[in-house]
């Protein structure tokens, strides 16, 4: 980076100390390069004049040209104002100063010709533009093009530094930077996808004449951060692999063939069987697997992770399993523990519930080696748990986990472990590949034999007599039926409020002894929770009322309707997720979506996408364009990726073309050491030793 470019921001003229210090505080503004980094989020067309006759049809800002002939103050007191009529060849408009009009009123001038530049508003059958900008036509200020809109904050907007004083000392600096910024892409990167120099796109991004020079400093300038992401992302994948060295499982040996040959509770799908080649191809190169099995609910992951821990069994190795929640947990334990009934394998679980006498016992089995397979919650990173030989390590649901505590892990065994993730939050591919890129990604892509597709509705609250009715009708059939209710932290009272107040109505609906209904929330204790929970899972009730804490984890075949309530309050991932804790047994499924009468178009959007598909994929990308990758991903994850102007979202193209560009530079030069690369080099240099290497944990 140049010496013009870490110059402290209160040097530019226009800041100083004050401002300086405001710019710091509210934007992370500290030199000339953090300000030439705060790019527009959007531009007015400063390009194209408007006729007063066009007004009607005009429903933004808008440009005229013309002349003032008339001007006159109306009104008293505080409801005083001035009106100026401003005519062009096709009519006339008024324009209204509420504020400092004797200053305005003095400096006016009747048949001067002015550019002025506002948002029309009417009043009555009345055009007018509130406070317009003005400029005398003969000045040699006018400005043309496209204006940028910064982000500003309200403290910024009080000293000056609204979006209008930022354009100001953002123009102070863009005229200070011809010569002065270093390229940093490779001139036959430039020639081939005819990108314009950094020096250039800077200046444009800022001040365009046309939406042509929008485009190009824009793409330029998302072109070049995404591909520095994905190329840092393959370089540590590409040293992970080459200097990370894992355990060899070279056998398939007695645990892994009796389970799949005589305990499989069903054929494998297509997919789950080309996951595993994929698994033990890794295990067996020599080097530390780091692998991200994505699937949709109910897809079969947890049998994958179970075949993939038994590999290491066979090879000498104890294996171990993390969850986010001790409910998820608890429940992979069981299951697992089913799958394994018939089999002499010892599997333990470890979560911040467990007693300290059992902890004894459990630590003392881990380092023997009598504990071959361990499920837990972050209570598997504590400093206490020791293991003998760790070859395995199952991350589920990862986004739910900060890095560092994934190191951790890494931490346990001599020999690198080898990495196994699993999400049931289906990624769209920009974002896989770039929050996963130094990973190897697989997808299991189908869903097991028998498992039907759910029927998803939308109903209002004036339908909810006819629901009534249809739960009864299901619960005849022998069915059972979760009603979820919404979880906000930030309104805890509120929501079990709710809760309680769903919970009765279906209580009088519903009445005992004919039905039965289990209610769990965050309030309830862990052994109250897992009763109810249990009482559920054995059919000893009918309906199960809870908040979220049934998201992930809750495992009943028997459980044929989810309705979820206030479905208006929840992500899209959020709903598909609770929709797949039904549609688990071979009995016909419903999801019925609960809302109020009146849905924003997004609400909207969400509830037409759940009853359109059940395709998880397909609701990723919807919710991506809604959303934004930060809330799909997690703050942990998306935090470090700090995009200045490139938005996954909406440059899913330009990832992959970046990606594609990347990839082919490194499989020709893998460490940059060609003439024509020596500036990748050294840009990748400088980031590889600015962050911490995570990508041997993923």
């Amino acid at each position: 980076m140049s010496e013009f470019l870490t110059t402290p921001i209160e040097f530019l003229k226009g800041v100083g100390p004050q401002k300086a210090e405001l710019l710091k505080k509210e934007l992370n503004i500290f030199s000339y390069q953090d300000l030439l980094l705060h790019f527009p989020f959007r531009y007015i067309d400063r390009s194209f004049y408007h006729q007063v006759a066009d007004l009607p049809y005009v429903n933004t800002y808008t440009q005229l040209k013309g002349r003032i002939v008339q001007l006159q103050e109306t009104g008293i007191g505080r409801s005083k104002k001035l009106i100026a009529k401003f005519q062009d060849a096709t009519g006339v408009i008024d324009l209204i100063w509420f504020q400092n009009f004797q200053w305005i009123k003095s400096n006016l001038k009747i048949h001067q010709e002015y550019q002025i530049f506002g948002r029309p508003k009417i009043y009555g059958n009345t055009w007018n533009i509130p406070h317009p900008e003005m400029m005398e036509f003969s000045s040699v200020k006018i400005i043309e093009g496209f204006q940028p809109v910064y982000h500003s904050t309200e403290k910024l907007g009080t000293a000056g530094l609204h979006s209008k004083g930022i354009e100001k000392i953002v123009r102070q600096l863009i005229e200070q930077i011809p010569g002065k910024i270093r390229e940093n892409l490779p001139q036959y990167i430039l020639n081939h996808h005819q990108l314009m120099s950094k020096e250039r796109a800077l200046i444009k991004v800022h001040y365009p004449l046309n939406e042509q020079d929008i485009q190009q400093s824009t793409f330029r300038l998302k072109f070049e951060e995404l591909f520095y992401l994905q190329t840092e992302l393959l370089l540590r994948k590409q040293i992970t692999a080459t200097k990370s060295i894992g355990g060899v499982f070279k056998s398939v040996g007695n645990h892994f063939l009796s389970f799949y040959e005589h305990h499989l509770p069903f054929e494998l799908t297509g997919a789950q069987k080309r996951v595993l080649k994929d698994i033990r191809k890794d295990v067996h190169s020599g080097h530390q697997m780091n692998r991200l099995i994505q699937g949709d609910v109910g897809s079969g992951k947890t049998l994958v992770a179970l075949l993939t821990m038994l590999l290491a069994l066979d090879n000498g190795c104890q294996a171990a399993m993390m969850a986010p929640t001790e409910i998820l947990a608890t429940q992979h334990y069981v299951t697992i523990k089913e799958f394994l009934k018939d089999l002499p394998i010892e599997v333990a679980l470890l979560t911040g519930s467990t007693r300290v006498k059992a902890r004894r016992i459990l630590h003392e089995g881990l380092q023997n080696g009598k504990v071959q397979i361990l499920i837990g919650t972050h209570a598997l990173i504590e400093d206490t748990v020791q293991f003998q030989n760790l070859g395995m390590v199952i991350i589920d649901e990862q986004h739910r986990f900060g890095v560092a505590q994934r190191a951790k892990l890494r931490s346990k065994n001599t020999l690198a472990p080898h990495i196994l993730i699993m999400t049931a939050t289906p990624i769209p591919r920009t974002l896989a590949m770039t929050f996963y890129g130094d990973l190897d990604v697989s997808t299991i892509d189908e869903l097991p034999p028998g498992r039907k597709p759910i029927t998803t509705i939308h109903r209002f609250e004036s339908h909810r007599l006819r629901l009534f009715g249809f739960m009864k009708e299901e619960i005849a059939k022998g069915r059972q039926i979760y009603v979820v209710y919404p979880l906000i932290q930030e309104s805890e009272k509120l929501d079990y409020n709710n809760l309680m107040q769903g919970y009765e109505a279906i209580s009088r609906a519903f009445p005992m002894p004919t039905y039965q209904i289990s209610m769990v929330h965050g309030k309830l204790k862990p052994e109250d929770k897992e009763f109810e929970m249990q009482r559920f899972v054995k059919g000893e009730t009918h309906i199960m009322v809870a908040t979220t804490v049934i998201e992930v984890g809750v495992n009943v075949p028997n459980a044929s309707v989810m309705i979820i309530e206030s479905a208006e309050r929840f992500g899209l991932s959020q709903l598909h997720q609770l929709r797949g804790r039904v549609g688990r047994g071979a009995e016909k499924s419903y999801c019925i979506l609960m809302t109020g009468d009146k849905l924003s178009k997004e609400s909207q959007l969400r509830m037409e996408t759940m009853v359109e598909t059940n395709d998880g994929f397909k609701i990723a990308e919807v919710d991506l364009k809604l959303r934004g990758p930060g809330d799909i991903m997690g703050t942990q994850q998306s935090g470090d990726l700090n995009l200045k102007i490139a938005d996954l979202s909406k440059d899913g193209q330009i990832v992959m073309l970046a990606r594609d560009l990347a990839r082919q530079i490194l499989a020709k030069d893998p460490s940059l050491t060609a003439d024509e690369n020596q500036i990748l080099r050294h840009e990748m240099i400088n980031v590889l030793n600015s962050k911490p290497n995570w990508g041997s944990i993923g």
